[in-house]
């Protein structure tokens, strides 16, 4: 099988087509309702699987497979008892900047609800992590992420109390946690990052508004400020089929 010249560099090479040339009946039919996602645009609403299943000459449970793949890779979302097209993916920036400030430069609106704000003494394993004292005081901040009032993610920061003092009465839940703490004169100096993917718990997929079974995109970071020193534990979650991520890499 010969390279396609119209390739697209980002796309499946070969279209995923063996080189056998044999594919699954559901991958046809889901490369046919992809070109159908395209002509339809954001918002579209798909044909039934029954109106598929005609049109294609296929059983049922065929466009359910290519349907259900879709909507995991966000190419697709439910709506209601309906399957529309779903916007493009959000496009997260890998540095040290926040979701908010990484949202907006998308021309969206970000957002975040609080799920909990918790005072307690650092436990071992926090301390061991982040370089923070055994004991002392931190907090724990929970929150939903929301892009144009869509819950899109979950994120979980821990802080010292000597960083934030003033965290429980003069920090708005729904704003920018390191515009907060630029406010006060804290600068951020570096941060080591790990990514995988993982499937969200029960409680996380409650909060975030999504089956147990989607994929999702788990970010551990441990920053520290101008001097070196310990500055927080964030773990946040975003739901795979509604995030990228993106990094500059120099050599």
């Amino acid at each position: 099988m010969d390279y396609p010249n119209d390739q697209a560099p980002g796309a499946p090479v070969r279209s995923g087509i063996p080189e056998h040339g044999r594919i699954p009946k559901y991958y046809a039919v889901k490369a046919r309702i992809a070109v159908l996602v395209e002509e339809l645009g954001e918002g579209g609403l798909i044909p039934t699987e029954r109106d598929l299943a005609d049109r294609f000459e296929v059983a049922r449970e065929t466009v359910r497979q290519a349907v259900r793949e879709l909507v995991i890779e966000g190419r697709l979302r439910r709506q209601g008892r309906g399957t529309v097209v779903a916007g493009p993916k959000l496009a997260q920036p890998l540095s040290l900047a926040s979701y908010t400030e990484g949202v907006r430069r998308q021309g969206r609106t970000p957002g975040r609800a609080l799920v909990s704000l918790d005072r307690f003494p650092c436990p071992d394993a926090l301390a061991a992590e982040t370089g923070l004292t055994r004991g002392e005081p931190v907090w724990h901040l929970e929150r939903v992420l929301l892009a144009d009032d869509e819950r899109v993610g979950l994120e979980s920061t821990y802080v010292a109390v000597s960083c934030a003092p003033h965290l429980d009465s003069d920090f708005e839940p729904d704003s920018s946690f390191y515009a907060y703490l630029r406010d006060r004169g804290i600068v951020f100096g570096d941060a080591d990052e790990r990514i995988e993917t993982v499937l969200a718990t029960p409680r996380e997929a409650l909060l975030v508004g999504t089956p147990p079974a989607l994929p999702m995109l788990l970010i551990h970071r441990v920053s520290r400020d101008g001097a070196g020193r310990p500055l927080e534990r964030v773990r946040s979650l975003y739901r795979g089929d509604r995030f990228s991520f993106t990094a500059h890499l120099k050599g």
